[in-house]
Order: structure tokens, then sequence, then C-alpha cells
């Protein structure tokens, strides 16, 4: 999965570090899974080569030109809290290429993903009209007097509407980055999670990461292990709450609570994943991927992959 965070100057210098460490960091630990999911691909990219954060740092970037290709854009906030300055910067001209940016990567479909003050940027874009969003606490009067065509949740940490990822305050920028990993593998983002508690951080941090915590089920973990590891046989829901020791009604509503969706298409979303990374990664034959993900029909796959990845075999293997 190719991950594209953008750097802007005045980039919220710790927020767009926690992006990349706790991605960085599921690559790391994701083969201590007995099935780990595909390996992220991280480019930092910007409309400068070199950019600077808040705080005076030199961030280097590759050109925003490269997301055209990227499965995920990720938008770490700005420096700027006061709510008239943050206003006038995120619909200034400076501003300007980010918002075109933004608005062409969703009319492609690509899946995007802000923190506190980056979600006023994607407001103002106008690429969460009609969806569902939270932001940092103290600007929420203002952000919704803004941007009344946005369903504005100021209790949530992390809210996911419409391909669209929105986190809290500050440090939500973990939380953040821990939904994306929890999106491919819930098992990893609890395992970065345990791995990422620093005592030393300030007490804003020490809430977030308890957050993210919070919202990684461990029902929904231990199925995920259990899919991984039957990924080749057909799935019968009833079976795998049996094997995990608890009633089928009782696992719908883990995943639905923790993924917003159903365990036969957690599955099946594990099952493309999967087979997107063999087909990129190795020689095998369509029909061969379709069994090891398990699908008997090799047909079956073919239409997962465009209905739910928007691709094909073809261009997977092209990408290889």
């Amino acid at each position: 999965m190719k991950v594209a965070v953008l750097a802007l100057d005045g980039v919220f210098g710790s927020g767009l570090s926690a992006i990349l460490d706790v991605l960085h960091t599921a690559n790391a630990l994701r083969g201590e899974l007995p099935q780990p999911p595909p390996e992220w691909e991280i480019h930092t990219v910007g409309f400068r080569r070199r950019v600077t954060t808040g705080v005076g740092h030199t961030v280097h970037t590759e050109p925003a030109g490269s997301v055209a290709d990227a499965d995920l854009l990720v938008v770490p906030a700005t420096t700027e809290r006061r709510p008239d300055a943050l206003i006038t910067y995120v619909s200034g001209d400076t501003t300007r290429p980010a918002r075109g940016l933004l608005t062409e990567v969703r009319s492609a479909g690509t899946p995007v993903a802000s923190a506190c003050t980056g979600t006023f940027l994607l407001a103002e874009s106008g690429v969460l009209d009609g969806q569902r969003a939270t932001t940092s606490w103290w600007l929420s009067p203002v952000f919704r007097a803004r941007y009344p065509a946005v369903g504005l949740d100021e209790t949530s940490m992390v809210t996911v509407s419409g391909g669209i990822t929105t986190a809290g305050a500050a440090f939500a920028h973990l939380d953040l980055a821990l939904s994306v990993v929890r999106t491919a593998s819930p098992a990893l983002a609890e395992l970065v999670s345990r791995y990422l508690v620093v005592d030393d951080r300030p007490s804003q941090a020490a809430y977030a990461i308890p957050a993210a915590l919070a919202q990684s089920d461990p029902t929904v973990s231990a199925f995920e292990r259990w899919a991984r590891e039957h990924l080749h046989e057909p799935l019968v829901v009833s079976e795998a709450a049996r094997a995990l020791g608890i009633s089928e009604r009782t696992l719908q509503r883990a995943v639905s609570r923790t993924l917003g969706t159903t365990p036969v298409r957690f599955v099946q979303d594990l099952r493309v994943e999967q087979a997107s990374h063999l087909l990129r990664t190795t020689t095998l034959p369509l029909p061969v991927i379709a069994r090891r993900v398990g699908y008997e029909n090799p047909g079956t796959l073919r239409l997962l992959l465009r209905t739910r990845a928007g691709t094909t075999a073809t261009s997977l293997r092209g990408r290889a």
C-alpha cells in the first residue's frame, strides 16, 4: 500500500513525525504476525523540495504530483491554532495547490486522512461536504459555523466516513496513524500501540494512545488472526465465532463496531489485499492465487479486485 504524507510549510512537526513513526513501526513489526499484511510504501511529499515545519525544522519532500498512484493521502495539521488566522491560511493562496490536490485525489476515489487543524484544509477544499468528521475540540464552534455541510462530531477521537478519516487534536495524529494500520490489521495496530507506549510523553499523548487502544477490539484482533490462518478456506462466520468461543452475533457486532463493516466483507478485504500482494510480488497464475485466498473460481477474485480495489489482475501484474 502506497501512502503519501503531504508536508506543507508550517506543518505540525510532531503530527508529521507521529504518522511516519507509526507506519514505519508497523512495517518493522508486521513480521511478528503469522500472516502479516503487505508492507506500507511511505512517501513524504510536498509542493517544494524542502519545507519548514512550524518550529523551523527542514523536511525534504518528493514532488506532490507523485501521489497520483497512492492508495492513501495523509494531511498532517498545521501549527496555526488561532481560529481567524487558521481560516485565512486554509482559504488563502498559500494552500490553493493543496486544496486542488485534495479535490483531485478524492475525484479519483483515493482515501484521505487528516487530524487536528488539517481537517480544516479538507473541509475548505469541499471534500468533507456530506461526510462525518472530527477536529480539535476547541476549534469546533468555528468549524461548525464555516462548514455546515460537514457532520461534525468533536467528541470522537477518530471518524471514518466516505473514504475520509479524520482525527482530533494534536497527538490524535497517533490515533490517525493507528487507524490506518488498523484498517489493514487490527492485530498489528494493537501490537504497534503496545510498542509505542512511552512513559515521558505529555499528558495529551498519554490520553491519545489509550483512546486508540480502546478502538481496537480484542475480539476483532482474534478474528483477524483466525481469518488470515484460514484465508484459503471458504468462510463460515458461525464456525469462526465457534473457534473464537463467542456467538456469531457477538462477532458481527464487534466487527461492525470496530471496523464499520461485516465479518464477510472484512475477510473479502483481507483476501483482496493478499491477492494483490501476490500478484505484485510473484509470478503465480491467477487461478493458483485465487485458491490461496479462498476462491475456486478466479472470476470471483477478478470481480472483487475490480469492485473493492478498483483495479485488475493485469494492472497489478503490470506494476510488478
